[in-house]
């Protein structure tokens, strides 16, 4: 069973086409744009590419290999809205039930106003946060990584960034935050399970991926790359590796946290190709993963983030000003004219730069994973556009099956 509304042919790419892909990934290691990546194309049957090009280890020169073990960071965020849609198909949770249902520190949340020079002032909420605006970022909620007023808030307010003052009344922007992290955590609240256990009952191992959790086991530790990081003279410094767990230990996070390999996340993409189901098991009914890539947020547009910590981000995403969101992913507004994703592809990304689209009208997805900071790096964002460039010319090529 396909997506709703796609091409239902399915795309190929021929052995040359493949070649030119694998020459884009080492073109971006020898320019310096990423010091190792691994990518993968899926259609809706199978893997159309996969590739890897650089170095696992740059200080013992290991080669980076396809089954590499990344820090997905924020592409835990499309996980976590499926496990919420599960939720919602069996009726447990309603899409425009007040947050406060679920949590207190909703009831009665309040909106801060900034000021020029720096000062805010408190107001109630007219409006309630919804599970809706949780989804699709329009909850009021931010990151203090990519806004200087949830910054500014942190200075007088103690807690985590989702408790906080709202930015803005629910439901009249798009603020990037922490919204999927109440996401998770009310997932967990209604099915007494922490995300890692429900992640792996109903997602991961019914999808066969077997390298997707919170954790990575000793046995697999050897397949972590090593994190870089952007020098001032525009050169790649690596970078201390923080200890990861080698079990899964809580608190578990809705918005970040996961560790995958590219051929894991794409098991998961190929999930919204097929409408919901994969290898004869069904996730969600095709309607639901139609819902998620319909657009949650009306008039509203996806607006750039400020690079209020450059450490770790530069302004992002690509899109903000046309495109959308939809329940648990950004939705590309702009048609390409086929050289690049279609409109309503879905996407997001992880803070070190690992990237994902799903393109259901071309029936293909492609993922690109780096380690590298700051986040939407020059050097990142030119791989991954230079890789979608040749992958749709690539697909444009290659004949029909």
């Amino acid at each position: 069973m396909t997506a709703l509304g796609t091409d239902q042919s399915t795309p190929t790419l021929s052995a040359t086409s493949s070649t030119t892909l694998a020459g884009v990934l080492d073109s971006a290691v020898q320019q310096g744009d990423a010091p190792g990546v691994v990518a993968l194309v899926v259609g809706r049957d199978g893997v159309l590419f996969e590739g890897a090009a650089g170095q696992l280890d740059a200080m013992n020169g290991e080669a980076m290999p396809t089954n590499a073990i990344f820090n997905i960071a924020s592409m835990t965020k499309p996980v976590t809205s499926v496990a919420a849609m599960i939720l919602f198909e069996r009726g447990q949770l309603g899409l425009d039930d007040p947050v406060g249902m679920y949590l207190s520190e909703f009831v009665a949340p309040n909106v801060a106003t900034f000021d020029e020079a720096g000062g805010y002032t408190l107001t109630p909420a007219a409006t309630a946060v919804t599970v809706r605006h949780l989804f699709s970022h329009t909850s009021g909620i931010g990151y203090s990584f990519s806004n200087s007023g949830v910054a500014r808030l942190q200075q007088d307010f103690a807690g985590e960034e989702w408790e906080l003052p709202l930015l803005d009344e629910p439901g009249t922007r798009w603020h990037y935050g922490a919204s999927t992290r109440v996401l998770g955590l009310i997932v967990e609240q209604i099915t007494g399970q922490s995300l890692e256990a429900f992640f792996q009952t109903e997602i991961f191992g019914p999808l066969n991926m077997p390298d997707t959790s919170f954790a990575v086991s000793l046995d697999k530790q050897a397949r972590l790359p090593s994190l870089h990081m952007r020098g001032a003279d525009g050169g790649l410094l690596e970078s201390p590796q923080n200890r990861v767990p080698a079990t899964p230990s809580p608190p578990f996070t809705g918005d970040g946290g996961l560790y995958s390999t590219a051929q894991d996340y794409g098991r998961f993409m190929r999930l919204f190709l097929n409408g919901g189901e994969l290898d004869g098991v069904r996730i969600l009914t095709e309607r639901s993963i139609a819902m998620m890539g319909e657009n949650q947020i009306g008039s509203i547009f996806v607006e750039q983030q400020e690079a209020a910590n450059p450490q770790l981000t530069q302004p992002f995403p690509l899109g903000a000003g046309s495109d959308k969101f939809g329940l648990g992913f950004q939705l590309t507004g702009t048609d390409s004219g086929g050289a690049s994703r279609s409109v309503g592809s879905m996407a997001w990304a992880g803070l070190f730069n690992t990237e994902f689209w799903i393109d259901p009208r071309r029936g293909v997805a492609a993922t690109l994973l780096m380690q590298v900071l700051p986040f939407y790096d020059d050097g990142a964002i030119r791989a991954l556009q230079a890789f979608e460039t040749a992958l749709y010319r690539e697909l444009a090529a290659s004949p029909a099956p």
